[in-house]
């Protein structure tokens, strides 16, 4: 089905038991297979960045719904705050000799406007969430372990004036800038310190 209105295929969010259909008949194949298959492989760079926004929507309460793959920025929180998460790790899904070196892009962006056309590159969202899976033993690596994860916040307004049109940020950097890094029992409460929105919103 297409919404007219937005030009946009309508998504919902799909069950595992939901059956393939050939020939208007439900085929035995469903969508948790699909999902097994594809996204089992949660070491892979593409999926672990899927998987940190994930984390981080569960932390602020912001996973309802269906990811978004084309918006600005990753994530909106029920305060309409704008999250850009990123993510890195030492640990990669084929053959290492080493560790991977930890470095994130913070680079401004396009975006697709209404209009089908790119605007101003720049930072959209109004805070960024480094996530870094910091786990290194390869044999004890899971990336379902959030004690395996640290985080770092960084308003983008930060970023556009200390850091300006800087595309990537080193780990030792990112440690500089944002300080210590955070657990995930203490996301929610770290970005919403580091928030303008949520912080008005109370002192309001």
């Amino acid at each position: 089905m297409i919404d007219y209105r937005q030009n946009r295929v309508i998504k919902h969010r799909q069950t595992g038991a939901k059956k393939f259909i050939l020939g208007g008949k439900d085929q035995q194949t469903n969508v948790l297979s699909f999902w097994q298959w594809a996204h089992s492989d949660l070491m892979g760079n593409t999926l672990r960045g899927i998987l940190a926004e994930y984390i981080v929507a569960v932390a602020l309460g912001a996973d309802q719904g269906v990811r978004e793959e084309w918006d600005a920025f990753d994530i909106t929180t029920p305060e309409c705050l704008k999250i850009e998460v990123k993510s890195s790790a030492y640990l990669q899904s084929w053959d290492q000799k080493q560790p991977s070196r930890i470095i994130f892009d913070i680079e401004p962006k396009q975006a697709w406007q209404s209009n089908n056309t790119r605007g101003e590159a720049k930072r959209h969202a109004d805070i960024y969430v480094f996530c870094l899976f910091a786990h290194q033993k390869r044999e004890t690596a899971n990336p379902l372990n959030l004690d395996q994860w640290e985080f770092y916040i960084a308003p983008s307004h930060d970023l556009d004036v200390k850091l300006g049109l800087q595309k990537k940020i080193s780990l030792g950097a990112l440690k500089k800038f944002c300080g210590n890094a955070i657990s995930y029992g203490h996301l929610a409460e770290s970005i919403a310190i580091h928030s303008p929105i949520l912080q008005n919103g109370k002192s309001g």
